[in-house]
């Protein structure tokens, strides 16, 4: 059984490079009649259409004997010279109308999808049909392993939705927040986020054994979150030592920063209980080791949330030791961010060189980057330079190499994240953040600024040496934006994940600026002059009509010397001669 065993991989595989050598081989056979003749023309046609149209002219001007080219011609002269004024109203009237309602489609549709709706239709059906393909990059034309493109992988990790880890308190903050408002500060979306990621972290397979956490598996399940709360309660009924039923009511049902924390306190007695039994028996199942992970989760949870209400009731100090005490604790939880809520409190505290020694170690080029490592690198290089720095002696004398140091940071910083300068230089006014940010979009940018826009106001002159050179960073970046200048290419996913994200009434910061299509601007400038015209058709008549006669005859006046140069080459007796030969 064992050679079987081993030799059906072997057979497999085999196999597999006959399947992939008969492609190869089917691949290589040269093309038929059909699809040389078809690729000529394809070709001929990219490439030779001025050749083309000429060699059309010349038949048209060669059969313009038997075709009666010049008594048609006469015959639609007379023809328009019948036509009142009121024709040539109604006609360009109509055209302008008629460009009217393409202008307001293509309007709508640029603003709902982001490109022009005509220009979408000849790339994806008229360039195939006259031969034209997309060029393909290097790294889409050769797929890796997988089956994926370089690119796709890069944008799926670029457009990726991360737990916000300064997110607010929903009973405490944002639902304060709609009672005096009356808005939402939270989309159905992003709190959809939350509920799977309450799911995946405080529930496991053996909850239905436990007394209180099978209540609570329904309870995060829940959308309604008065239900959520009554069934918080049924958990603690159940098991008064319920930990995630402390976590619940923490997070909703609390309406201020003590209660939530006296919630909070419950809630680490509780958990540490939990851990501290599921740690003695995580080795003797799959299922005891997967109830002592989601312990670990909760505890981590817990101890985080009751450092965030230290910082906001303004013990900042203690917030920091449980911060430090939980980064020592569980190392390996680097995915939570933990380290931004730290540094958030260090610099309230002005420990700038705590801050620095913690960017010494996150700010490494093999760990994802964030808005707050990158701002804050920024930040602490500016606040060496900022509190003297003046644009005019700048300009007058060049820049100090402490100076270029703290624009090189500025410049770094708005590459990975452009939408956070109108955000700290109160250009764009700021909401709640949401639970989840997109990292490098504008719910990031928010969610930065919301917590940091003090710590830049505190410092000296920063705002002012940012407001003088963040603009100067999209001069260093590549347009378009085929490559970055320090990071991967801007993604251009992040308008559609942030519009998910971000309320309603939040206009969406949006980079890079999309310029109007082609096709806007030409049915636009249409619409207009064929507008015009209807006017001044009805309001002159007479005028207009001498001035198109004068018009056109200055405008065929080339064609028509061409055309009598031509006949005494080719006179059209010539295909009468031809036909009696």
């Amino acid at each position: 059984s064992n050679s079987w065993s081993a030799a059906v991989p072997q057979f497999l595989c085999l196999s597999t490079e006959a399947n992939m050598a008969d492609d190869a081989n089917s691949n290589s056979q040269p093309p038929g009649f059909y699809e040389r003749i078809k690729s000529f023309l394809s070709w001929s046609w990219t490439y030779l259409w001025v050749l083309w149209f000429l060699m059309v002219l010349f038949l048209v001007f060669f059969l313009r004997t038997p075709l009666k080219l010049h008594e048609n011609l006469a015959a639609v002269t007379a023809f328009l010279n019948t036509l009142t004024p009121k024709f040539y109203v109604a006609l360009t009237g109509t055209s302008s109308l008629i460009s009217g309602l393409i202008l307001i489609f293509e309007w709508w549709y640029f603003r709902k999808y982001g490109t022009s709706f005509i220009e979408q239709v000849s790339v994806s059906h008229l360039r195939p049909l006259l031969g034209g393909v997309e060029n393909l990059s290097p790294a889409a034309a050769f797929p890796s392993s997988n089956g994926e493109t370089e690119s796709s992988r890069q944008n799926l990790s670029e457009c990726t939705v991360w737990r916000n880890p300064l997110n607010l308190f929903r009973g405490a903050e944002y639902n304060r927040y709609m009672w005096v408002t009356g808005r939402e500060a939270l989309t159905y979306y992003d709190m959809n986020l939350s509920a799977q990621d309450h799911q995946t972290f405080f529930t496991c397979d053996s909850d239905a054994m436990r007394p209180g956490d099978g209540a609570m598996q329904k309870a995060w399940r829940e959308r309604n979150p008065e239900a959520r709360i009554k069934a918080a309660h049924q958990a603690l009924q159940q098991n008064y030592e319920c930990a995630m039923a402390y976590v619940l009511l923490a997070e909703e049902e609390a309406s201020t920063i003590t209660d939530a924390e006296k919630l909070f306190k419950q809630a680490l007695k509780a958990g540490e209980i939990a851990y501290r039994r599921s740690q003695q028996c995580q080795h003797q199942g799959t299922q005891q080791e997967l109830q002592h992970r989601r312990d670990t989760n909760v505890l981590v949870y817990v101890k985080r949330r009751l450092a965030m209400c230290a910082r906001k009731l303004g013990r900042v100090k203690e917030a920091v030791k449980i911060m430090r005490d939980l980064m020592k604790e569980f190392p390996l939880l680097n995915m939570l961010n933990i380290h931004e809520n730290l540094i958030e409190a260090l610099l309230e505290l002005q420990a700038y060189a705590d801050v620095q020694a913690l960017l010494a170690k996150y700010d490494d080029i093999s760990l994802p980057k964030s808005a707050t490592i990158c701002y804050t690198a920024a930040l602490l290089k500016a606040r060496a330079v900022s509190d003297k720095f003046s644009p005019e002696m700048a300009s007058r004398r060049g820049l100090t190499t402490a100076e270029m140091n703290a624009v090189e940071a500025i410049h770094r910083a708005v590459e990975f994240n452009p939408h956070v300068p109108k955000y700290l230089l109160e250009m764009k006014s700021l909401i709640l953040p949401p639970e989840h940010i997109l990292k490098r979009g504008d719910s990031e940018a928010i969610a930065y600024a919301f917590f940091h826009l003090q710590h830049w106001k505190r410092v000296e002159g920063a705002l002012n040496l940012l407001h003088c050179t963040w603009e100067g960073t999209f001069r260093m970046i590549p347009y378009p934006l085929e490559k970055g200048h320090l990071f991967y290419p801007y993604p251009s996913c992040t308008e559609t994940a942030d519009k998910e994200l971000l309320p309603s009434f939040h206009e969406v910061s949006v980079y890079p600026k999309k310029e109007l299509p082609f096709f806007i601007l030409f049915t636009a400038g249409l619409c207009s002059f064929t507008a015009m015209l209807a006017l001044l058709t009805h309001q002159f008549p007479e005028l207009m009509g001498v001035f198109a006669k004068a018009f056109f005859s200055t405008l065929f006046a080339p064609f028509n010397f061409v055309m009598e140069k031509m006949e005494t080459f080719m006179p059209s007796s010539l295909w009468h001669q031809l036909t009696r030969i």
